[in-house]
């Protein structure tokens, strides 16, 4: 059984595509969001077989992204197996 937990970290603009490459890879991410202030600037759903469909469109929005802000937090969803 799988269960559902979420964590949140603070990145600059300028880790910002690099830390998000990172965390895709890692393969166990459900929900991608990136927050300035609160506020949910993107949210990326993540899963196996959309992965790559959507990385390189995805990063170059992240990317423009980042021009515009100068820190934001990453909230990810991550699925843990349980026992």
């Amino acid at each position: 059984m799988t269960k559902t937990t979420s964590s949140e970290f603070k990145v600059s603009a300028d880790e910002l595509v690099s830390k998000v490459k990172e965390l895709i890879h890692e393969g166990n991410i459900r929900r991608l969001k990136v927050k300035q202030d609160g506020k949910v600037l993107m949210e990326i759903p993540l899963s196996v077989g959309v992965v790559g469909i959507i990385l390189a469109p995805t990063l170059a929005a992240l990317g423009a992204l980042a021009a515009l802000i100068t820190e934001c937090t990453l909230e990810i969803e991550r699925e843990v197996e349980e026992g």
